[in-house]
């Protein structure tokens, strides 16, 4: 069996017209062409996207995935993805590549071809890498200046700050920042000094029994993968929370993880060249739950 599927949906919302075919969505070849040049998927970035991490050939936290889906394309003034195509094209791909102990899939829903009307969406499946080092060795982070107040999200609803959009060269560039100062991943920091997320992460760091990750309203995306570790930590007994936090207050925590649905909890053992304290035990009792989670 392969490594990757692709499926093209016919209607990806039911607010829009569909594509021709009768069936709701295609199995296509993953290295044939499929996407229209004038797409402004293609050429603007003008779409939404989630990844979902799969565990022993099942999706984990689908829902919130599809529910966070729905919600960046609201911020875009997107037709709505309808939840049943879009689930059944994700196990469909999910079934189409080769059993593999993690993969993961892409969902993209983009405005479609200017002018027509009809939204493009697909779902592509991939085996993921191995991210055994990061979540056992940790990574270097450095802070770097996102370049908006920590309350962007309500003084300029328009920069679009919380949606997964398809506009990821910022995020991208950081990335190559991170490397160029010898790091492995970046943290994102408001204007006005505030800890934010990474490029393609949540932050999230322990206080003594406590499970924080910085507040809400921020501009930042709502962590899925950051909501099943407060589900974790509930189980634990811990309490969970969420607060305006600087970088020498990150610094200062008991231990700080990058999470991600593909890498899971990868421990920060250096910020900004400085060495973080770090917890094996909880990381490892982290990733073994986010391997098991469902939804």
């Amino acid at each position: 069996m392969p490594t990757t599927a692709l499926a093209i949906l016919a209607r990806p919302s039911l607010e829009a017209p569909p594509h021709a075919g009768p069936a709701p969505f295609a199995l296509v070849d993953p290295l044939s062409p499929q996407l229209s040049a004038l797409d402004l998927a293609a050429t603007r970035g003008d779409g939404v996207f989630e990844t979902i991490s799969v565990g022993g050939g099942r999706p984990q936290a689908l829902e919130p995935h599809l529910r966070r889906f729905a919600r960046s394309a609201s911020a875009l003034d997107l037709p709505a993805p309808d939840p049943e195509v879009w689930r059944a094209a994700i196990l469909a791909v999910i079934a189409a590549i080769d059993p593999a102990r993690e993969a993961s899939v892409k969902t993209v829903l983009s405005r479609g071809v200017e002018g027509d009307g009809r939204p493009t969406g697909w779902a592509f499946a991939s085996v993921s890498p191995d991210h055994a080092h990061a979540r056992t060795h940790g990574v270097r982070a450095v802070t770097l200046d996102r370049g908006y107040r920590h309350d962007v999200e309500r003084t300029s609803p328009w920069l679009l700050a919380g949606a997964k959009t398809l506009s990821y060269a910022v995020h991208r560039a950081a990335l190559r920042e991170a490397a160029r100062r010898g790091a492995d991943d970046a943290v994102f920091v408001s204007s006005d000094g505030y800890v934010l997320e990474g490029p393609t992460s949540s932050v999230v760091y322990r206080r003594g029994e406590r499970l924080l990750t910085p507040g809400t309203g921020l501009g930042i995306l709502e962590g899925t993968t950051q909501g099943s570790l407060f589900a974790f930590a509930a189980e634990r007994g811990m309490e969970t929370g969420y607060e305006l936090i600087t970088p020498a207050e990150l610094a200062a925590s008991d231990a700080v993880w990058l999470v991600s649905s593909v890498r899971h909890a990868a421990p920060v053992r250096e910020l900004d060249g400085s060495a973080l304290r770090t917890d094996p035990v909880l990381t490892a009792a982290m990733n073994d739950y986010l391997a098991r989670r469902l939804d």
